[in-house]
């Protein structure tokens, strides 16, 4: 579908589309330019097509959960697309049932809660081993950084183990991640390298592994029953859309709450308890801290839907603000305040962050485990963390689909701790 074939209709006061990305450097803070927009808009995405942007709880929940709105389609030659690089239609993330059925059962079990609380306290241990690296230095008085010390490295170790990636590619992944998720028209060719090289990687990989296959997800899923073999293209669709997803978002999400937390005031060590971060705390930041640009994955009409009053024609591209239906005030009381106690309060509605519907975040348990361990070890061990310089001074990269800030350098208002073991959950 060409770009032309979407245009501002209706209901929306002010029908000029709106640009993406919007000019929302810090994710704590509403966009200016979506004040008095209707619930549905247009915008212009990054590529220059056009999309119709869905902004409350109830719309979005519709929009992941109604198969009339096709993340197939989306993948079609000619779509809407929001990346310089187009979906791949083989990927799990852009397919429709029964194929995505079929594939969420495959990878599903590897996913399986119970078995991915296994991999927790391997992820203590490498988050406690960057946290004491970053201790070692605040104590000097010399600031560290939580984005290239903490946020970053750790996503990156986690998703790598799962994979089985070797230590010395890692570096590369790094590298060849951020090129592929970059959206500047003038970084196009930068990230369909990026592109080749995570394909031509993983297709070696996934040769490799089938003559010997490793004790790690790629074997699981090699080793699967004859009737839920997967085949070669589709385990190294698999393992890339993983490890971007597994990678830059996490680091992202972390590296946000971090700021979030940090502007709430000394001390942080407030936001533990003695068994962890507080109950609540952590879906307070998945709500309240959206990361992706505009919050959802793009979807296409295949039928004529209604929503809020628009109708959205088949063929139009619909593309989710989960981080807008966070923040429903239909939904969540004083959904600006970040509220910890929130959750547990009788009634509470669930947040959006991992997606709603067939597609729901598949890693949310992997995600959840990654983000309390890291913050639980940082706020134990430097309870009196405090930025090194202000907040509204840091810089962001607005160069992806996922918000992050480019540095976070921390200095602690205490003595840091000596290395210890904070009281760990009960699994």
């Amino acid at each position: 579908m060409t770009s032309e074939a979407v245009g501002p209709r209706r209901i929306d006061p002010d029908p000029s589309p709106l640009t993406l990305p919007l000019d929302v450097p810090d994710p704590e803070r509403p966009a200016p330019a979506l004040s008095g927009r209707a619930p549905v808009c247009p915008v212009v995405l990054p590529t220059g097509d056009r999309a119709w942007l869905v902004r409350t709880h109830a719309d979005n929940r519709t929009v992941m959960s109604d198969p009339r709105f096709s993340r197939a389609a989306a993948a079609a030659a000619g779509a809407p697309r929001a990346r310089n690089i187009p979906l791949d239609a083989a990927s799990i993330t852009t397919m429709d049932p029964p194929e995505h059925t079929r594939m969420r059962r495959i990878v599903g079990g590897a996913f399986n809660p119970r078995r991915l609380e296994r991999l927790r306290e391997g992820v203590r241990a490498t988050a406690r081993t960057l946290v004491d690296d970053v201790a070692a230095r605040v104590v000097t008085g010399e600031p560290a950084d939580l984005v290239a010390g903490l946020a970053r490295p750790l996503a990156l170790s986690v998703i790598a183990d799962l994979l089985g990636l070797p230590e010395e590619d890692r570096a590369d992944f790094r590298r060849w991640c951020d090129a592929y998720l970059r959206s500047a028209p003038d970084e196009a060719a930068a990230a369909r390298e990026a592109a080749e090289r995570l394909d031509d990687y993983f297709t070696e990989l996934v040769r490799a592994r089938r003559e010997e296959p490793g004790e790690d997800l790629f074997g699981e899923l090699i080793s699967a029953r004859d009737e839920d073999l997967l085949d070669d293209a589709e385990l190294h669709t698999f393992a890339v859309t993983l490890l971007v997803a597994g990678y830059e978002t996490v680091a992202a999400q972390l590296a946000c709450s971090l700021v979030v937390l940090l502007r709430q005031g000394p001390p942080v060590s407030r936001f533990l308890d003695g068994e962890g971060l507080r109950p609540g705390v952590l879906e307070e930041l998945l709500r309240f801290t959206p990361v992706a640009v505009t919050g959802g994955t793009i979807r296409v009409a295949t039928a004529d839907v209604e929503l809020s009053g628009v109708r959205i024609r088949r063929g139009e591209a619909v593309l989710p603000a989960l981080g807008a239906a966070n923040r429903d005030p239909a939904v969540f009381p004083e959904p600006d305040r970040f509220d910890p106690e929130r959750r547990e309060r009788p009634g509470a509605a669930p947040h959006l962050a991992f997606g709603y519907g067939p597609h729901r975040c598949l890693g949310a348990h992997l995600a959840r485990i990654e983000l309390a361990t890291a913050l639980e070890e940082l706020l134990t061990r430097l309870p009196g963390l405090r930025p090194a310089t202000p907040l509204d001074d840091l810089r962001w990269d607005l160069s992806k689909p996922l918000r992050c800030p480019r540095t976070l350098p921390v200095l602690d208002g205490t003595d840091a701790r000596t290395p210890g073991t904070p009281k760990e959950k009960s699994t």
